[in-house]
């Protein structure tokens, strides 16, 4: 099983790494929180003292077109906060 793991960048985002040193990315559904821990220690070099993962619902959509109305939804995915260790930082724009 080949997991997955991107960060998210946004604003709560941003103030949730500065006050409580907690970084938020979106993961694999399929993807547990030991998986989570491994993965983001090896990638990073980082000791992650905690991780909680939610499971974010996909929404209903719906557009009013020329042939008449579109509904649809948008795919559900999985969020996971990953807590490092004290005095420990992920820098995500290094490679930039």
């Amino acid at each position: 099983m080949d997991i997955t793991i991107k960060p998210v960048i946004t604003e709560g985002a941003t103030k949730r790494s500065d006050k409580r040193n907690c970084f938020t990315f979106r993961v694999s559904p399929e993807a547990n929180k030991y998986q989570i821990k491994a993965l983001v220690e090896s990638l990073y070099g980082v000791k992650v003292a905690k991780v909680n993962t939610a499971v974010v619902r996909g929404k209903n959509k719906s557009r009013w077109t020329k042939s008449g109305l579109l509904r649809g939804k948008s795919n559900e995915w999985k969020k996971a906060y990953v807590t490092v260790g004290e005095g420990e930082t992920i820098d995500f724009f290094s490679n930039i």
